[in-house]
C-alpha cells in the first residue's frame, strides 16, 4: 500500500535521526556534523550511539560544510545538519566551492524549512534555500513529504555519491504514506502519483503534498473534477518526463509548496512544461515576501494567511483550467 489508510502523525526530524542510527550500524563510513542544534535536529540520537564519528562545530555554519567536505574527502559520506536558515544562508560560498564543485558526498539534511517555523519569524522562515541549492551544479535537491519519505530517501542519499540537501519540516505532521510503502517508491529523480486524475494536476512537495490530496477531494465533491496528485519529492533533478506526461493528459497544473514561488517547485515545474509541452501553471506559495511569527498553535492560521492551504490549491486548479480553455 502506497498511502496512508489512518491518520497518524510523526517526526520527520525524528526519522531522520532513526535513519541515521540504524544506517551507522551498517556503514561505518558515515559520519555526522552539527551546528549546535543536534537536540532538535535529533542527529544526538546517532552522536549517542557512535560518539566517535559525531563532529559539533558550533554555531559555525561556514566551518560545519567545510569540515563535512573534508571528511568526504577522507572517504566519509559526511551528513551535515542545522536550520534552513543557516543552511544554505550563511555558508553558501563553502557549498558552492568546497562541496559541489569538486562533487563530494555531503548530504546537507536541515530543518525548520518554510513558514511553519512559527514564533521564530521572518528571520528563520527559510522560503528561498530551494532556490538557492536548485542553481547550484551537481546539487541534488530532496523535500520528503512525511517521515516515511525521509526513512526510505536517507537510505537512497547514503547509495548515491555526490552531494544532496533535503529540508526537513519543523512540526510533527500527518503521514502520507503508509508505512508499509515499498523503498523502490521513493527514487531520487522520480516523481509519485498519488492519486490519478484526468482534468487537471496537482504536483507538490514537503507539508503541502498532505494539502493536495485534501484539494483533489475537494475538487471532485464541489466541482466534480477529477485531479491527479504527484508528490515531487525530488526538485532537482527534476522528474520532467512525468511532469510533460502530466501536462499532455491532463492539460492544466497547479503547484504547491511551502517555498516562494520564485526558484522552487513551480518554478521548475514551470520550466519544464515550457520546454517540453506547455500548459497553463499556476503556483501556490509565498508569494515574494517575508513571513511573520506566530505561535505554534497558530502555525494553520499563519499558513492560511499566505494562502497555503488545500483551498487555495483547489482555486489555482480552477484557474488553470479556465486559461486552458
Amino acid at each position: 500500500m502506497l498511502l496512508s489508510s489512518e491518520k497518524k502523525t510523526a517526526d520527520m526530524r525524528g526519522a531522520y535521526g532513526d535513519a541515521l542510527v540504524e544506517l551507522g550500524k551498517l556503514d561505518l563510513r558515515i559520519v555526522c556534523v552539527g551546528g549546535d542544534t543536534t537536540d532538535s535536529l535529533k542527529t544526538k540520537k546517532f552522536g549517542d550511539k557512535f560518539p566517535e564519528r559525531m563532529f559539533n562545530v558550533g554555531i559555525a555554519e561556514a566551518n560545519l560544510v567545510s569540515v563535512a567536505a573534508g571528511l568526504a574527502i577522507a572517504g566519509k559520506i559526511a551528513f551535515a545538519s542545522t536550520y534552513a536558515a543557516f543552511i544554505p544562508g550563511r555558508a553558501v560560498d563553502q557549498i558552492r566551492n568546497t562541496i559541489c564543485y569538486p562533487a563530494l558526498s555531503v548530504k546537507l539534511v536541515v530543518s525548520h524549512g518554510g513558514l511553519t517555523v512559527g514564533p521564530d519569524g521572518a528571520s528563520h522562515q527559510q522560503i528561498e534555500d530551494l532556490s538557492t541549492t536548485r542553481a547550484m551544479p551537481n546539487m541534488r535537491v530532496i523535500v520528503p513529504a512525511d517521515a516515511v519519505a525521509v526513512k526510505h530517501l536517507i537510505r537512497s542519499m547514503v547509495n548515491m555519491s555526490g552531494p544532496f540537501y533535503m529540508r526537513l519540516a519543523r512540526p510533527t505532521t500527518e503521514l502520507v504514506y503508509s508505512e508499509s510503502a515499498p523503498p523502490e517508491q521513493f527514487t531520487v529523480g522520480r516523481g509519485n502519483v498519488l492519486v490519478d486524475g484526468s482534468d487537471a494536476t496537482i504536483i507538490a512537495c514537503g507539508l503541502m503534498v498532505g494539502k493536495a490530496l485534501e484539494a483533489a477531494s475537494t475538487l471532485k465533491r464541489q466541482h466534480g473534477l477529477s485531479a491527479r496528485v504527484v508528490d515531487m519529492f525530488t526538485i532537482k533533478p527534476l522528474d520532467t518526463e512525468l511532469v510533460a506526461k502530466c501536462a499532455r493528459e491532463t492539460g492544466a497544473i497547479a503547484t504547491a509548496e511551502e517555498h516562494n514561488i520564485i526558484g522552487g517547485l513551480g518554478s521548475a515545474v514551470s520550466e519544464a512544461t515550457g520546454e517540453t509541452y506547455p500548459v497553463p501553471v499556476k503556483r501556490v506559495g509565498v508569494r515574494d515576501t517575508f513571513g511573520e511569527s506566530a505561535r505554534d498553535e497558530e502555525v494553520d492560521v499563519l499558513l492560511e494567511q499566505y494562502g497555503l492551504t488545500a483551498t487555495e490549491i483547489a482555486r489555482a486548479v480552477v484557474e488553470a483550467r479556465s486559461r486552458a480553455k
